[in-house]
This record gives structure tokens, C-alpha cells and sequence, in this order.
């Protein structure tokens, strides 16, 4: 049985967001606003089913997978692409690959303890941390 996501968690750190943002060509003011923000990060999952919820006071993104199914994401609000995404386990981690515009995209999440780690890749790594 995979890991159990279900739950909500706090940005602890966000280390090298604006170099992943400018690899993805986000504005400069764009840019200078998110890379202050605390968010906070939910996830409802059944299973190979997730519900996940990225909030802020600048902006809020939803995103809903089946790990294992391919499906079309708009990053409206983020950087305004579309992209085939594909979730699928690693182990306990979820593995995200993001074929569009911009090559070696994606992310993963794991659960370390009390903490959820994501790694954002395009071209490098971005690292985040967040509590429950």
C-alpha cells in the first residue's frame, strides 16, 4: 500500500523557487510576489485518487489525478501552459512528469517523518519542505 498523503501542511521553506520560476519564463512581479509567500498545501487522496489544494494569499491552484493516468493540466495561474502530466509511485513518493513547452519538468513529493518534501524540476531543482 503506497503512502497516506491525506492531510494538510504548511510551508516550513522554499529554497531556489525563484530560479524554478525563471526557468519557466514567470514575470519579474510574479516572481517577487510568490517567492514570499507561506503556503499551505492539502491533500485528500483515496487511493490512487487525489484531490490536492496549493493555497495562498496570492494565488491558489487545485490539482486532481489518478496516479497512473495521463491527463491534460492547464497551470493557469501559474505559468499558464498546458501540459501532459503523468503521477505515478515511486516507492512511497509520487513522481510527476510534465511533457509540453519546457523540458524536464515535474516534481516529487515524499513524506519524511512529519514533513512533506516537493522537488520541482525544469532544467534544475527547486526544494520546498512542509509541516503538518
Amino acid at each position: 500500500m503506497p503512502a497516506d498523503y491525506n492531510g494538510t501542511w504548511e510551508m516550513e521553506s522554499n529554497e531556489n523557487f525563484e530560479a524554478y520560476m525563471v526557468a519557466l519564463d514567470i514575470d519579474f512581479a510574479t516572481r517577487k510576489i510568490a517567492k514570499h509567500l507561506k503556503q499551505t498545501k492539502e491533500f485528500i487522496q483515496d487511493g490512487n485518487n487525489f484531490k490536492t489544494k496549493t493555497l495562498s494569499t496570492f494565488r491558489n491552484y487545485d490539482l486532481n489525478f489518478t496516479v497512473g493516468v495521463e491527463f491534460e493540466e492547464h497551470t493557469k495561474g501559474l505559468d499558464n501552459r498546458v501540459v501532459k502530466t503523468l503521477v505515478t509511485w515511486d516507492g512511497d513518493k509520487l513522481v510527476c512528469i510534465q511533457k509540453g513547452e519546457k523540458n524536464n519538468r515535474g516534481w516529487k513529493h515524499w513524506i519524511e517523518g512529519d514533513k512533506l518534501h516537493l522537488v520541482r524540476t525544469v532544467c534544475w531543482s527547486s526544494r520546498g519542505i512542509w509541516d503538518p
